[in-house]
């Protein structure tokens, strides 16, 4: 029999799915049973047989009436598809809900790839055209993209952190420094500059690359940990074991510079993505509305 916890757990996460195993949420990828995905696999199967069929000389493309068709098809899904940033700010439960409309946008978003290629009629060149549908097949790669890393970058990233927040990680940082300031009081210049090396010569952050990849190269705190672990055993007495207090300090600071610096490559990894996404689509918008001027103005 549930425990009094679990039943008011449940009576507080009404929208949530009971399992055998568990409560957990519907992702927005399986929506109503794929309800969007196989809405989307139909106007695919449609737009195929409707090219396949046509009988025209030549193939449609986009200056045909079926070229239009699917043109005019594609533009509106994709003029629909850029008001998910504005539907994110009104959250209603029910058919239209954000998870539904969400799911909308990844799988009619995936449709435009055979929309917008028939609408082509696989005639590419140097224009504006070919242009737009480059822009929109980027969109489309940086969405995929996307899905990737939130299926599976949020539990990397809590795996990371485990019960740590970002603010305590900074908090334990500068906990040891603080240490490492004590202890380095009393050394000599060359040591003491070692030491603040490492105070103020840790990286966190730094460029793209940096941040992607979770490494810091010049790292102040790597440089101070290796030369103070290369004297320790040239050293003894009283400044020994100042230097073992030291080493152990560097190695705890490495390794929570190292976890943050996970932390921030996961994030990374999981923002990136929007800052292709984001200025692609608006540039699509921008080489649409030129190929739609184009076409009617100028053909």
């Amino acid at each position: 029999m549930p425990s009094a916890e679990r039943i008011d757990w449940r009576r507080a996460n009404p929208g949530r799915i009971t399992l055998d195993s568990g409560q957990l949420h519907e992702s927005f990828l399986r929506h109503r049973n794929f309800r969007w995905a196989k809405i989307a696999l139909v106007v695919c199967a449609i737009c195929i047989t409707a090219y396949a069929l046509v009988d025209q000389t030549p193939r449609p493309n986009g200056g045909t009436w079926l070229g239009y068709l699917l043109g005019t098809i594609g533009l509106v899904l994709i003029l629909w598809l850029t008001m998910l940033g504005v539907r994110k700010r009104a959250i209603t439960p029910g058919r239209w809900s954000l998870k539904a409309w969400t799911s909308a946008h990844v799988y009619l978003g995936l449709s435009l790839i055979v929309v917008g290629t028939l609408h082509t009629g696989f005639l590419f060149g140097w224009n504006v055209h070919t242009l737009a549908y480059v822009l929109m097949m980027v969109v489309i790669v940086s969405g995929l993209y996307g899905i990737a890393a939130y299926s599976t970058l949020p539990v990397a990233l809590s795996n990371n952190r485990g019960e740590v927040t970002q603010r305590q990680m900074l908090d334990n940082i500068g906990s040891i420094d603080r240490q490492l300031h004590d202890l380095a009081l009393p050394l000599g210049g060359d040591d003491a500059a070692l030491v603040q090396g490492s105070i103020d010569g840790s990286k966190l952050g730094g460029g793209l690359v940096e941040r992607l990849s979770g490494r810091a190269s010049g790292c102040g705190n790597r440089r101070a940990l290796d030369a103070f672990a290369e004297r320790l055993s040239a050293v003894s007495g009283e400044a020994g074991e100042r230097f073992h207090k030291i080493v152990a300090l560097l190695e705890r600071k490495e390794a929570a510079l190292g976890l943050a610096r996970r932390h921030i490559a996961i994030r990374s990894r999981l923002e990136v993505w929007l800052f292709v996404h984001v200025p692609a689509t608006f540039a699509l918008i921008a080489a649409l509305a030129a190929h739609v001027v184009s076409v009617f103005f100028y053909w």
